[in-house]
């Protein structure tokens, strides 16, 4: 019998990565994190330094291999999840030639706008699955080819930050196929890159990494990396997805009509379909999880970061755990004041870089608790906009499924419960994206032999049923939500136009952790 019994899943996530030490019955044995910061130095620019986040990657391995006290030998295998629609450019000899430029990073804004005039742009989204957004890496290039030409002429790779880990790892460029699916690049179809999304870019496959599957394994560490880890030079790694899929697999969210929810800095909802679904209005990604299965939904950039927002700017209480207990002490709908959630412009369901927040309906008799409980409901009521979508393109859902650390609080579980008027199952494994890396190295590996294990291994921690009282409340509100939103709109980008003219201060965003320690000790 074989003396591999454990198995790591790396989780290289917006504000820390994870490494998680894993049993073969998906059972998290321990785990390590470390931090990083995301540096916003002018309006628009959302950069993380690559270097920072692969020694993340290699003294949290390190780490977890040393607090667990097993023996190299006994690891089967790393397999990989990471954070989605990052780009960095690198030369020949893969050297840095910008830094990590993230999900949040708006500054290919008007290029975005330009792709969306054309009138190939449904066409294009309908081949990639990836909505036009500052966000998609074929915007930044875009941005890069045209605003810094300089920069573009000396690259020989556009990757992100999985494939720079590689790089660093074993000197190979690859691509799984799931992350690619992210770039608006890949013909999700033919498994292809996209020769119009390539021509788009000003850019040719010479220019991207080679794809592989998601099951694709890489072999021979270099050595004095794997020593740095302590593993063994000949450990595998599993190239693994992207977080978004990995966390549908590990929160056992594959089958039709279950949904995934997951809210930590930024927040998502998705569900699992047999074959490539896109929305007529481009309001929801289509990504790849496996050959088997493609993740349908919405991701918001306005999620636990709020929160961080509400505790440092507007210094209402000293820790989170304050912030919602301030929550509880004003009802559902916090006495009709109302927060539209955009302080870092939005995704799905607007599909709006120009976003703003705001709330609307404040009078004298509103006071910290009444903020604090408006902007939970906001983050909420904004992703039942995204849920509705859902519902009405794929299979009728019938149960959520929730983690990330903001799920750790019950607080917001239960306005979550409400304003959707669902169930929300809770499993008892916390770490999705992790467990879901875990879970697809495992069969890469022939471990397993199918990735549906992972509904038998997602036991249900707790289970928050709505509050009737409470569902009418939201019910109330979500139209008056709607109808503010529309005229919104229409002066979104005249309010961004203004503060960018009006602001010349730099700015550094230390996000707090995606993990569950943000609420659950």
């Amino acid at each position: 019998m074989t003396s591999q019994r454990y198995i790591i899943g790396v989780d290289i996530g917006t504000s820390s990565t994870r490494s998680v030490l894993f049993n073969f019955r998906g059972e998290a044995i321990g785990k390590h994190q470390i931090r990083y910061s995301l540096y916003a130095p002018v309006a628009g620019v959302a950069e993380q330094n690559p270097d920072a986040i692969f020694e993340a990657v290699i003294k949290t391995v390190r780490q977890v291999m040393l607090d667990s006290l097993i023996q190299p030998c006994e690891l089967l295998c790393l397999s990989f999840s990471a954070a989605m629609h990052s780009l960095i450019a690198v030369d020949a000899q893969g050297g840095l030639l910008t830094q990590c430029i993230t999900w949040a990073d708006n500054r290919g804004a008007q290029w975005a706008k330009a792709i969306q005039r054309s009138p190939q742009r449904h066409t294009l989204y309908q081949r990639t699955g990836t909505p036009i957004h500052p966000m998609s890496p074929l915007v930044k290039i875009c941005w890069l080819y045209h605003e810094h030409p300089e920069i573009f002429a000396r690259t020989a790779k556009f990757i992100s930050i999985k494939e720079y880990i590689f790089y660093r790892l074993f000197h190979r460029f690859v691509v799984d196929d799931s992350t690619a699916s992210t770039t608006g690049l890949l013909n999700i179809q033919t498994r292809c890159w996209d020769p119009e999304a390539l021509n788009i870019a000003h850019i040719t496959e010479d220019h991207l990494s080679h794809l592989v599957p998601v099951t694709y394994v890489l072999q021979d560490l270099e050595p004095a990396l794997a020593e740095a880890m302590g593993l063994l030079p000949t450990t595998p790694v599993v190239v693994g997805a992207s977080d978004g899929p990995l966390s549908n697999l590990g929160l056992g969210a594959i089958a039709p009509g279950v949904a995934a929810m997951t809210v930590g800095t930024s927040g998502a909802i998705r569900t699992t379909v047999p074959q490539p679904l896109t929305d007529p209005h481009e309001r929801l990604f289509c990504y790849i999880l496996d050959d088997h299965h493609w993740v349908v939904g919405g991701a918001v950039n306005n999620g636990g970061v709020l929160l961080q927002w509400l505790r440092d700017q507007l210094a209402i209480a000293d820790h989170y755990e304050a912030l919602l207990e301030l929550a509880v002490t004003v009802p559902a709908g916090a006495d009709g004041l109302i927060f539209h959630p955009y302080l870092l412009g939005e995704r799905s369901p607007l599909w709006q870089p120009e976003a703003r927040g705001s709330f609307f309906g404040l009078t004298l008799n509103h006071h910290k608790a009444h903020l604090v409980r408006a902007v939970l409901e906001g983050i909420a009521l904004n992703l039942y906009k995204v849920f509705q979508v859902l519902q009405s393109l794929a299979d009728p859902i019938r149960s959520i499924r929730a983690a990330g650390g903001f799920m750790a609080n019950p607080v917001w579980r239960q306005i979550v419960s409400d304003v959707f008027n669902y169930e929300l199952i809770i499993p008892e494994q916390h770490e999705s994206s992790g467990l879901g890396a875990a879970i697809l190295g495992l069969y890469a590996l022939n471990v397993i032999d199918a990735l549906d294990v992972s509904c038998e291994w997602t036991a249900d921690h707790s289970i928050f049923r709505p509050i009737a009282q409470n569902v009418a409340v939201y019910r109330r509100i979500l139209p008056i939500y709607e109808r503010l939103l529309d005229q919104f709109q229409g002066e979104y980008a005249s309010i961004a136009e203004l503060q960018n003219d009006l602001s010349g201060h730099a700015t550094t965003i230390l996000l707090q952790p995606e993990a569950d320690e943000i609420f659950h000790h």
